[in-house]
C-alpha cells in the first residue's frame, strides 16, 4: 500500500502547520530529513533538513501500526505555519519514493479498512469537521464515539441468538427438542422491535440538529415581518418598505439559538392578489411555511392567515403601536423579541430532546428494513414450527440491515459520497 501525505491542519498563515504521513514508509519519510527517530507518541523536536537546506525546526510524533488513527505507522510533522515552511516540506515529501499525496478523506477511509472505525463512526467525524453548534458537536461527537455501533451489536447478538434458537429446531426437526423456542424468540422479537420503532422516531430529530431546524415567521403583507427578521439577525437581511407585498421571494437568514442551528424564513405576505409575481411568492411562502420545523404567526390584529398546527407560535406584531395580552413583539423597537427567541428556543429544545443517536436518512432506511425483516420473522414464528426455515431468513435479513448501520455489508457505493466530502488532510 501506497504511504501518503498531506496537510492536516488548515491552509494558510498560522502558528502551527501539521502534517500527516501514514504508511508502511512513514517513519523512513521522516528518517530521510537526517533525524533521529523519536520514541513513539513523544514528541521530540528535530531539525528537518533537505538537500543540505534547513527546512524548519519541527515537532516530530511518531505513532507505531496499530496504535494509530489509521491503524497504520503514521508520523506527524508540527511545522512553523507559513506558506513557505510548509511547501517546501511537502516539496521534500514528494520527492522521496513511494510516498504520494493523499486523496480527499483518504486518511480516514485507511481507519475504516483497517477497523480502526466504522462507518457511522466515519460520518460522526464527518459532522463533527462540519459541526457550527454546540448541540451539532455534541451529537457529532457521541456518535463519533462509537454509540452507534454498540447499539446496533447489541440489537444483533439478540438476533442472532434467535436465529440460533429458530435454527437449533430446524437442524433437530427429526427429534424431540426438549424445550419450545417460540416464547424466547417472540420475546427477543418484542423487545428488539419497540427499541427499533422508538429509534426511527427519534431520527428525523437527530437529522435536524445535524441540518439544521427551519423556522418561518408568517402572517399578511405589512404585518413586520421583514422588520422583526432584521431585528432577530441583527442585521439588514431584508428589505423593509410601507408597501404591502414588499417581500416576493423566501428570505433565509442562518443563525445559532440555544445551542441549535436554526434557518429563519421571512415569507411573503399572505393575501388574495392578482399580481402574477407576488401570487407566485405567495405559494412559494405557504409550501415553505407548511415543510418548515416551526411558524411564528404575526398578527397586526387579524387572525392567523394560515393553519396553526400544534407547536406553533403566535404572537402580536407591532407591539409599538398596540396593546396586545399574551406574547408581543416590535421588530422596530426591540420589544418582546427576546422573549419570542426564547419562546423560539424552549420550543426547539424540547423537541431535539427526543432525538436518537441515529443521525442519517441510510441509518433510518436501515433500522426500517430490519423492522420489516423482524416483523416478518415474527408473523413466521407464531404460525409455526412448519414455517421456521422461513423465520430464520427474514431474520437475516434483520442482521444484514442492522450489519448496514456499521458498514459490514453494502456500503462501497455509499464511501465515495462520504469521503469527498472530506478535506484532503483528514
Amino acid at each position: 500500500m501506497d504511504t501518503i501525505y498531506a496537510l492536516a491542519s488548515a491552509r494558510g498563515k498560522a502558528g502551527v502547520a501539521v502534517l500527516r504521513v501514514s504508511g508502511p514508509r512513514a517513519h523512513q519519510a521522516v528518517a530521510a530529513f537526517g533525524v533521529s527517530l523519536p520514541v513513539a507518541r513523544q514528541a521530540a523536536l528535530r531539525r528537518l533538513v533537505w538537500d543540505g537546506v534547513v527546512l524548519d525546526e519541527a515537532l516530530v510524533l511518531l505513532f507505531a501500526k496499530g496504535s494509530s488513527f489509521t491503524g497504520e505507522d503514521v508520523a506527524e510533522l508540527h511545522l512553523h505555519g507559513s506558506t513557505a515552511t510548509v511547501n517546501a516540506v511537502l516539496r521534500a515529501l514528494a520527492e522521496q519514493p513511494g510516498l504520494r499525496l493523499a486523496a480527499p478523506g483518504e486518511f480516514t477511509r485507511r481507519a475504516l479498512e483497517n477497523g480502526c472505525l466504522d462507518l457511522a463512526q466515519v460520518e460522526g467525524l464527518a459532522d463533527l469537521i462540519e459541526a457550527e453548534t454546540e448541540a451539532q458537536r455534541r451529537q457529532a461527537l457521541h456518535v463519533l464515539s462509537g454509540a452507534v455501533g454498540a447499539r446496533a451489536e447489541g440489537w444483533r447478538r439478540d438476533l442472532i441468538r434467535a436465529a440460533a434458537l429458530i435454527e437449533a429446531t430446524i437442524d433437530f426437526a427429526d427429534e424431540d427438542v426438549p424445550v419450545d423456542v417460540t416464547p424466547e424468540v417472540s420475546g427477543l422479537l418484542d423487545n428488539l422491535l419497540s427499541a427499533l420503532r422508538a429509534e426511527v422516531e427519534g431520527t428525523r430529530m437527530a437529522e435536524r440538529i445535524r441540518d439544521g431546524f427551519e423556522v418561518a415567521i408568517v402572517g399578511a403583507p405589512n404585518a413586520g415581518k421583514s422588520t422583526l427578521l432584521n431585528a432577530l439577525a441583527g442585521r439588514e437581511a431584508a428589505i423593509t418598505s410601507e408597501v404591502a407585498g414588499t417581500t416576493r421571494d423566501v428570505i433565509e437568514v442562518r443563525m445559532e439559538l440555544a445551542g441549535l442551528a436554526v434557518t429563519l424564513l421571512d415569507t411573503a405576505g399572505l393575501r388574495e392578489t392578482g399580481d402574477l409575481v407576488e401570487g407566485l411568492g405567495i405559494r412559494r411562502a405557504i409550501e415553505r411555511a407548511q415543510a418548515a420545523d416551526l411558524r411564528v404567526f404575526l398578527l397586526d390584529g387579524d387572525a392567523p392567515a394560515m393553519p396553526v398546527q400544534p407547536g406553533d407560535i403566535v404572537v402580536q406584531g407591532k407591539a409599538d403601536l398596540h396593546i396586545a395580552t399574551g406574547l408581543a413583539v416590535s421588530g422596530k423597537t426591540g420589544a418582546g423579541v427576546a422573549d419570542l427567541v426564547a419562546a423560539i428556543a424552549h420550543t426547539l429544545q424540547q423537541r431535539s430532546a427526543s432525538a436518537g443517536i441515529f443521525t442519517r436518512e441510510r441509518h433510518r432506511l436501515a433500522i426500517i428494513a430490519a423492522i420489516g425483516a423482524m416483523e416478518s420473522a415474527q408473523a413466521e414464528v407464531i404460525t409455526g414450527a412448519m414455517r421456521a426455515e422461513l423465520a430464520a431468513e427474514a431474520l437475516h435479513r434483520a442482521i444484514r440491515a442492522l450489519d448496514a448501520l456499521v458498514g459490514r455489508v453494502d456500503v462501497e457505493m455509499l464511501l465515495g459520497e462520504i469521503f469527498a466530502s472530506f478535506c484532503i488532510g483528514k
